[in-house]
């Protein structure tokens, strides 16, 4: 788990089928047996006696039931395995969701038929009469390209390391993960052990410049590469918390500021690793961290002095810009899987000059406009500052003329 690069996935696969009358998951992974089913799947919970799946995310399951239920009322499971001796066996869970919830029948009790077999070992879930709001949600192509997106996001670990999930027949390629590197920039990658109730967890500490800070503090509608940086939680290879920048991973507490633009380049990665889901600090939707977790407050100093250095450089950068950009255009990016191991993070140092006082100009024109006289500067690729400051030193060098 955490980073190994011996972990090869490239036997599995998951396909995603998201339209308006059916929703559709189905993988290559051996299925799930009979026994499976009926004490583990098809279970309410957890049986005291059942152990625990090491190196999940999941303490009373993976939370199928609950999932599949609010996506439509007409749901058929159906697995596909090996018995052991060479026998191909096949199941499926048909369930009609009003008539089980009319049924007088035990709670979470489910009939299990005989079916066919599916293509390949697996699992496949379908969905049909689906609720108003995933109709809804599988019509719209936005909905659809986030979707794409999150699934891109958060299980890049897995995607990297081979597995391979479609969503509509298009495969879904895994963000590349990188932070850049050079002789100045020194990204940190360090790992350490802690233990909750004698349960071992490892954690790693991954952070440092992963895109050249913007040119300007102000926004750009047209640029959506801040959604990559902040903070990142990783729990058992899963993503639970994405490009975070609120006071979850502690901005705005304590002696860490807001985010800010400025901060715009920096990436931090913490992943926590156990044997036992009880021991990760995450919250029961999965979505996001426990914040009470022991494990994660004794983290958060080691997150702290990852962002201050961060947050220093980029205040120092502010006052030699031009030597800042030149050292940073030789740092490249770099695989996470390929920093260099329990090496101090590192950022350069910079000259420092008398600070100018200047003016920060903030105006809104109407954007075709902006992109007519960009063209006319030499390039309709030119960002909006670009822009402004052309057009500044145009007029200043007319009107002005030489200091």
């Amino acid at each position: 788990m955490g980073l190994a690069e011996d972990v090869d996935l490239s036997k599995y696969s998951i396909e995603i089928e998201a339209y308006p009358d059916r929703f559709v998951i189905r993988d290559d992974s051996g299925g799930m047996t009979l026994d499976e089913a009926a004490n583990y799947a098809f279970s309410f919970g957890r049986k005291p006696s059942d152990e625990p799946d090491e190196y999940s995310i999941g303490v009373y399951g993976i939370g199928m039931k609950r999932a599949v239920f609010k996506l439509g009322s007409e749901i058929r499971v159906r697995s596909t395995f090996d018995d052991g001796s060479g026998n191909e066996l096949a199941f499926a869970v048909p369930i009609d969701v009003p008539s089980w919830l009319s049924d007088n029948a035990p709670l979470w009790d489910f009939d299990i038929v005989e079916d066919d077999p599916l293509e390949n070992n697996g699992v496949e879930i379908v969905v049909k009469v689906l609720t108003t709001g995933a109709k809804s949600s599988f019509e719209s192509p936005a909905f659809l390209q986030n979707l794409r997106r999150t699934i891109a996001r958060d299980y890049s670990l897995h995607l990297n390391r081979g597995l391979t999930i479609s969503l509509n027949g298009k495969p879904i390629p895994g963000w590349k993960i990188e932070l850049r590197q050079s002789d100045d920039f020194v990204p940190i990658r360090v790992e350490y052990q802690d233990a909750v109730d004698g349960d071992e967890v490892a954690i790693e500490v991954i952070g440092g410049m992963a895109a050249l800070p913007p040119e300007s503090n102000e926004p750009d509608e047209a640029d959506d590469g801040d959604r990559r940086f902040g903070w990142y939680i990783i729990c058992n290879g899963r993503i639970v918390l994405a490009a975070d920048k609120t006071s979850v991973s502690g901005w705005g507490t304590e002696d860490w500021p807001q985010w800010h633009r400025q901060y715009s380049g920096f990436m931090g990665i913490i992943l926590f690793t156990a044997a036992k889901a009880t021991a990760l600090p995450l919250t029961t939707t999965k979505r996001s961290v426990d914040q009470s977790s022991e494990i994660f407050r004794r983290a958060r100093p080691q997150m702290r002095d990852v962002t201050r250095k961060w947050i220093a450089y980029t205040n120092q950068r502010k006052q030699a810009l031009e030597e800042a950009r030149e050292i940073e255009a030789k740092a490249a990016p770099v695989p996470i899987y390929q920093l260099r191991r329990e090496v101090p993070l590192q950022f350069p140092k910079l000259t420092q000059r008398p600070l100018e006082r200047v003016a920060n100009v903030h105006y809104s024109v109407p954007i075709a406009k902006m992109k007519r006289l960009a063209k006319e500067l030499g390039s309709i690729n030119l960002t909006y500052r670009e822009v402004g400051i052309r057009t500044f030193d145009y007029t200043y060098d007319d009107m002005v003329g030489d200091d």
